[in-house]
């Protein structure tokens, strides 16, 4: 059962085709490669699949150990701020305070455009960098967006979910300044942030 083995010059292509052989039988070499090459691919993945579910075996630890101690608990990370002055508290603010620049840049583009304010969210969106999809929700992360058209202008607040030091609520109008406040809804009134 011995098998043999040649190499040609060349096929019509000029690749050097090789193959081995058994009693007139004839199986190229690159083909016997590519039947085998996925079956042990998926063999090995198995092998590391079950050498990865297979609990490990331990001497249990003798009675004189004591349990470990438990790991000291990790503080908070403090919020790292985006830009020099930047106002927000925490990434929630900042996020918050992302969606109402945009919306308040959309509408001052609107209406150069238009000259008038869009009425809507969704009437806005296509404008500046607000997107459909950006309009279309009132929920942002951990705030409510709330977006009211006036005769002359608009009023756009962001309301957290949970208010607190890093959870402040925000308030702009047309004028563009965005207004602040940690105790309550903000308004017009709540001191302005840069």
């Amino acid at each position: 059962m011995e098998l043999e083995y040649w190499s040609s010059k060349g096929n019509y292509g000029g690749n050097v085709q090789e193959s081995v052989g058994r009693r007139g039988f004839q199986v190229n070499k690159r083909s016997m490669q590519r039947l085998w090459a996925p079956t042990l691919g998926v063999a090995m993945m198995g092998a590391v699949s079950v050498r990865a579910q297979a609990p490990e075996q331990s001497a249990p630890p003798p009675a004189t150990q004591t349990a470990p101690a438990p790991a000291p608990a990790q503080s908070p990370v403090p919020y790292q701020p985006k830009f020099a002055g930047d106002p927000a508290r925490s990434e929630s603010e900042a996020q918050a305070l992302g969606y109402m620049r945009v919306v308040l840049r959309a509408q001052k583009e609107y209406k150069k455009r238009h000259n008038k304010f869009a009425e809507s969210l969704p009437a806005l969106a296509g404008t500046g960098s607000l997107t459909k999809r950006m309009a279309r929700s009132n929920e942002r992360g951990d705030y409510t967006v709330g977006f009211r058209s006036q005769k002359d202008g608009f009023i756009l607040a962001m309301t957290p979910k949970q208010m607190d030091s890093e959870h402040r609520s925000f308030y702009a109008e047309e004028d563009g300044a965005i207004h602040a406040d940690d105790q309550k809804a903000a308004d017009q009134n709540s001191p302005r942030i840069k």
